[in-house]
């Protein structure tokens, strides 16, 4: 799957130490046996495990051409890493995506191709349609929230695509931009107003089916908070978007 196209992955990170050494060798494994040129972006956030001092050597490893460490100085927040990342992305594309195997590498070239075939603006990963989409690893309680979570946003904003809480996704870098300027929420909010002001904004969106898995190390970053938080968020999108 040879392409004349760079890909640039931003895996922002925060007490990952266990997990990066990993996904940066299946990182580099899917791009290198489909022949494509890529930089890894870490947006680590002070994580006091040490995962920054691990991305140094693996910086080593695999060459700085490859992996590109972007670190700051305290844990800033999901959305404000990704624009952190994007301000330093030089491929022609990106990928957004988790740090802890929920999003494995493997499904990348499936997403590249979709772009191709489609010259589409977005492909997005979805755990809630077409075959071969799931989710592994959650109780029935996480299941009922994430499912409950779409359903209450497609009802409110007609987004147009089945899985709107995902955050695996390859975007054209300059679409990308566009949008991050145009983004006020934050955190969990961010991918999904993401989408939202996408599709508002006339991009071409396509679908790509992901199996999803919960993390392997480590603890989930989901909370009470956060699910008020995106219920407010999704209201306050229906008002503005």
């Amino acid at each position: 799957m040879a392409s004349k196209e760079k890909y640039t992955v931003i895996l922002p990170t925060y007490n990952e130490r266990r997990n990066l050494p990993i996904i940066v060798w299946l990182l580099n494994r899917t791009f290198t046996e489909n022949d494509l040129e890529y930089e890894i972006i870490i947006v680590d956030d002070a994580s006091p495990d040490g995962t920054l001092e691990v991305a140094k050597q693996l910086q080593k490893v695999y060459n700085p051409s490859h992996i590109v460490l972007k670190p700051r100085p305290g844990k800033l927040g999901l959305g404000t890493a990704y624009v952190h990342g994007i301000a330093h992305a030089t491929g022609s594309f990106v990928i957004i995506m988790d740090a802890d195997f929920s999003h494995h590498p493997s499904s990348i070239p499936s997403f590249i191709r979709i772009q191709q075939q489609t010259d589409c603006d977005i492909v997005t990963g979805t755990r809630y349609a077409g075959q071969g989409a799931g989710v592994h690893g959650w109780d029935l309680k996480r299941k009922l929230v994430s499912r409950g979570a779409n359903i209450f946003a497609d009802t409110v904003l007609r987004p147009g695509v089945s899985d709107l809480t995902g955050s695996f996704r390859l975007y054209r870098r300059e679409v990308l931009e566009q949008l991050v300027k145009e983004v006020a929420g934050k955190g969990f909010m961010f991918q999904m107003e993401l989408m939202v002001r996408a599709k508002a904004g006339g991009w071409k969106v396509e679908e790509c089916p992901i199996r999803f898995v919960d993390r392997v190390y480590g603890e989930s970053k989901l909370g009470g908070d956060e699910i008020v938080e995106y219920a407010k968020g999704v209201l306050s999108l229906w008002l503005n978007v």
